[in-house]
């Protein structure tokens, strides 16, 4: 038989979405068709492979043999159009680069540094997707993805662009009527608590940074909580406490003197930033240059980091 002889795609549409749901009407639903149609083109597979593809019991539809055999190789096919299809349509508008972070990462460490690509990029326009939910690549809206976590992220390609630690931080008007010289000290504070869902283990929290250092005279418990990392950094520069912050996060706003790093102690995480795409995605021209120029600044970010530092003792 000829490779190239297919099966109807829409025949193969309706089966894909039946053997997903294992119920005709849902798959209807999602290819806003009626059941019955959904039920004529299963017919028309089967007819045209010589095979049934469901098993139709007291409790409900069974795929066939034939049918688990291959439905991994239909789904993984229509990934694969799915992406080819968003590689025709990047390909034709090149001037655009459709990147997804979580917020904090997005408001304080990229969004301040994307003027930077733009100077040197000025033919691509980035449009950027602040959320928390990871990216479904299939559907081929996004192209970079940049992610917080281990590393492992399968069936796609990762560059790691920065380690990440933690590093208590508090306004400087704060300090100068608290002051924070000693762990101790922090028994005076507010605890400004990151409740992010970042699911990174390795993060200590203020309970386990505290039990770390055998402090027990500071209730690690205490204080409000923000369920973004970006809002503890803000309502630390505000002077509501001291927060327990990501330093790649924080940074900026220690630089700018906005908070101070009085303890200067710095605990490393297991967890990264990673930048993310599918290998197609890789090879074009403007996920190139947004990925090299990505690297970039992750690279000097992290040399700045050493230097401080370095100079701090740290």
């Amino acid at each position: 038989m000829d490779r190239r002889r297919l099966p109807p795609l829409n025949a193969l549409r309706a089966f894909e979405a039946a053997a997903r749901h294992m119920n005709f009407t849902r798959a209807a639903d999602e290819l806003s068709v009626t059941p019955g149609a959904v039920s004529q083109q299963i017919q028309n597979l089967e007819d045209y492979i010589g095979a049934a593809l469901f098993k139709r019991t007291p409790r409900g539809l069974l795929l066939t043999d034939a049918a688990q055999t291959a439905l991994p190789a239909l789904r993984e096919a229509f990934d694969r159009l799915g992406e080819a299809a968003s590689l025709l349509t990047a390909a034709v508008d090149g001037r655009r680069v459709t990147v997804t972070a979580a917020p904090s990462f997005a408001a304080k460490w990229l969004v301040p540094r994307l003027g930077r690509f733009e100077a040197v990029h000025p033919e691509v326009d980035v449009w950027l997707s602040a959320g928390m939910e990871l990216v479904d690549f299939a559907q081929g809206e996004v192209d970079v993805a940049i992610r917080y976590g281990s590393g492992r992220y399968t069936g796609l390609e990762s560059i790691r662009l920065m380690n990440e630690t933690v590093i208590p931080v508090a306004s400087p008007g704060l300090l100068a009527d608290k002051p924070l010289e000693s762990i101790d000290d922090l028994a005076n504070h507010t605890l400004l608590h990151d409740g992010s869902p970042d699911a990174d283990e390795s993060c200590p929290d203020w309970s386990m940074w505290l039990a770390a250092r055998g402090i027990k005279g500071v209730d690690g418990g205490r204080g409000p909580r923000f369920n973004q990392s970006s809002l503890v950094i803000e309502a630390a520069m505000n002077g509501r406490g001291v927060a327990l912050a990501k330093r790649a996060l924080a940074q900026a706003d220690i630089d700018a003197g906005k908070l101070v790093a009085p303890l200067q102690i710095v605990t490393d995480v297991d967890f990264a930033y990673y930048v993310v795409h599918p290998k197609a995605k890789g090879r074009l021209t403007q996920v190139k240059a947004f990925v090299k120029w990505l690297t970039g600044e992750a690279a000097l970010h992290e040399a700045s980091l050493a230097t401080i530092d370095a100079g701090a003792g740290i």
